[in-house]
């Protein structure tokens, strides 16, 4: 989210802003999360930080899902390789925020944010039994929605 009023507040020209920030992501696909960093400099010049996509972006495309499971530990919301989680290392491993970081110790740090979205590290994914799989799970996510919307409505007569 960007907060409008401090740009205001430091007469950034908005415009000029807009234009390198389309400028730079131009490329990326649209409604991709991006963390940004702007720091503003004294004579109303910026720098702008574009960081890739959060790790849980990444990996919930990996594995085709939208969300990660409601009970980590006990229930598998998708499936990504090693490979996987070495791809994203790799680019989150440019991130300012993973400067200095071993690319081992990043690819640690995501494979405990995969296990935290209950998504499952194996060897390989053979494609019609995964797809399997999401069927499944898809199943699964609308029941629980139907059950989360009936508890709602419940409530909402209680009151």
């Amino acid at each position: 989210m960007t907060d409008w009023a401090n740009f205001f507040k430091r007469n950034i020209n908005i415009a000029q802003f807009c234009k390198d920030f389309n400028l730079r992501t131009s490329k990326m696909k649209e409604g991709t999360p991006l963390p940004c960093r702007v720091s503003v400099n004294a004579d109303r010049t910026y720098n702008l930080v574009i960081h890739h996509p959060p790790v849980t972006y990444f990996l919930k495309q990996a594995a085709g899902i939208k969300k990660g499971a409601t009970r980590p530990g006990q229930e598998v919301a998708g499936k990504v390789t090693l490979k996987h989680i070495y791809e994203i290392a790799r680019l989150k491993n440019e991130d300012p925020t993973f400067e200095g970081i071993p690319l081992k110790k990043v690819c640690e740090r995501i494979l405990g944010v995969a296990h935290s979205m209950g998504i499952q590290i194996v060897e390989t994914v053979q494609f019609k039994e995964y797809q399997r799989f999401l069927n499944q799970r898809k199943t699964i996510i609308e029941e629980e929605e139907k059950e989360l919307e009936a508890i709602k409505q419940a409530k909402l007569l209680r009151v």
